[in-house]
């Protein structure tokens, strides 16, 4: 009976490398955003990140998970955890003007800002955000894992 489930279970979620478009970008992955805020600032930029996970609601829809979260240990360090259908839809994220106007406040209201990506990504999503000039750590996938592709056609 085992060994039955296996072969189901490796027949609809395969677990090699080819399954993760890396070249083309197809696949989806997440994006961690980690942001410091100045002293005394936080507030204010809450009602900025407010503003811009709301627009990003309304205008992305390759934006599948977007929170912003408190660190447990510092006060003044908050976590964006982004998960994007595809390559695209994170191109589309970094042209949408209400994300750029995020940034430029952030340059107000923070002091720090580093990215993360989990996932394989499109050549173009790597050159975007090294032109950002932030810190940023890219997790390929191994050979190891799925897609549950049935929820991205």
């Amino acid at each position: 009976m085992r060994y039955i489930f296996l072969l189901i279970a490796f027949s609809f979620s395969p677990v090699n490398a080819d399954n993760h478009k890396n070249i083309e970008g197809e696949n989806p992955f997440v994006l961690i955003a980690r942001i410091h805020v100045k002293d005394g600032m936080i507030e204010q930029y809450l009602t900025i990140a407010n503003a811009v996970d709301n627009a990003v609601e309304l205008s992305e829809p390759g934006m599948l998970l977007h929170t912003f979260d408190a660190d447990p240990d510092d006060s003044l360090a908050f976590t964006w955890t982004e998960v994007y259908a595809n390559s695209k839809a994170f191109i589309d994220h970094d042209a949408n003007p209400p994300v750029q106007e995020y940034v430029a406040k952030h340059m107000e209201l923070g002091d720090g800002f580093s990215i993360e990506i989990y996932g394989n990504v499109s050549n173009e999503v790597i050159e975007t955000i090294n032109r950002l000039g932030v810190p940023f750590k890219y997790f390929e996938t191994t050979r190891v894992g799925y897609i549950r592709e049935e929820y991205f056609k």
